[in-house]
């Protein structure tokens, strides 16, 4: 078979593949796309299963450990109460994922249905929306997340919520300007011209369209919303002590960052790993999903 016949059978194959499965396989060409989801696969599981991976109680303090370098015994070393830093690493990936992922599920459930409801129908819904959305996106998102969990009180789960209340307008513009580019193409018209309610144009025929961007943008929010839960917990408003945090690791570790660089050292890391892998993975989806790239 020639070079041009395999060229035509391939691309061939390819116009019959779903969406999502030529999705899924323009996705894993990406290394750093793959490397991200590895990544992130491995934070999931130590976050699951944290328990029968690390030995030593996460908060659980000893006086006699206190501050001890990296060891056979403790490999991340110990921190200013004699706490176990792998254990709270292991342990706070938890507070992390968890947040990232429910405030993300906040913004969404809030945030996609004022989008849709905006740019589909237009008119005064659509200027009250938008004027909404506007006035919330003059403040920084993190700035807007700080206020919002001080009103709250300083918890986990009003972090969540402070956090995806701020990344709402997000979603809400992202939706709007997907769903007033899409509800003009020939389907939805011929959808609307056959009578069809418009709850049904909305939900079946515009919403499906537009889940590849949300997609994208979810992902890379979950990557913000980490930092922000990190922000917020290192400012004594997220997750309490004792219970293990990468953020109010980083706090106590501030003090002792000459003597016992460690403490700042691991949590650091963490995010670092975890929010570049989560950008690493939303811009492969974007290329994934993108039919330019092809």
């Amino acid at each position: 078979m020639t070079a041009l016949g395999t060229t035509a059978s391939l691309a061939a194959a390819e116009t019959l593949e779903s969406p999502a499965r030529r999705a899924w396989r323009r996705l894993v060409r990406r290394k750093g796309a793959v490397l991200g989801l590895a990544v992130i696969a491995i934070f999931i599981l130590l976050a699951v299963f944290a328990p029968l991976i690390v030995p030593y109680d996460p908060i659980a303090t000893s006086w006699s450990l206190v501050r001890k370098a990296p060891s056979a015994q403790h490999w991340f070393g110990t921190d200013e109460l004699g706490r176990d830093v792998l254990a709270r690493v292991v342990f706070g990936a938890r507070a992390s994922l968890l947040a990232g992922v429910i405030s993300v599920g906040i913004a969404l459930v809030i945030g996609v249905p004022l989008g849709l409801v905006a740019g589909y129908r237009g008119g005064f819904i659509d200027a009250l929306i938008s004027r909404i959305t506007d006035a919330m996106l003059a403040c920084p998102f993190l700035i807007l997340a700080i206020a919002l969990a001080a009103f709250l009180g300083p918890s986990l789960g009003n972090a969540m919520i402070a956090i995806g209340v701020s990344a709402t307008p997000i979603f809400i513009r992202l939706t709007r300007g997907q769903v007033m580019s899409v509800k003009v193409e020939d389907y939805v018209e011929a959808a609307r011209a056959m009578g069809n309610p418009r709850w049904r144009i909305a939900l079946v025929h515009i919403l499906p369209n537009i889940l590849a961007a949300l997609l994208v943008q979810a992902t890379l929010s979950i990557a913000a919303a980490i930092i922000a839960e990190a922000a917020l917990s290192f400012l004594g408003l997220g997750q309490q002590p004792p219970a293990p945090s990468w953020g109010s690791m980083l706090n106590a570790a501030q003090r002792f960052l000459t003597s016992a660089p460690w403490m700042a050292i691991w949590p650091g890391l963490a995010i670092f790993l975890v929010v570049l892998s989560f950008n690493l993975v939303g811009d492969g989806l974007r290329d994934a999903l993108d039919p330019k790239a092809r």
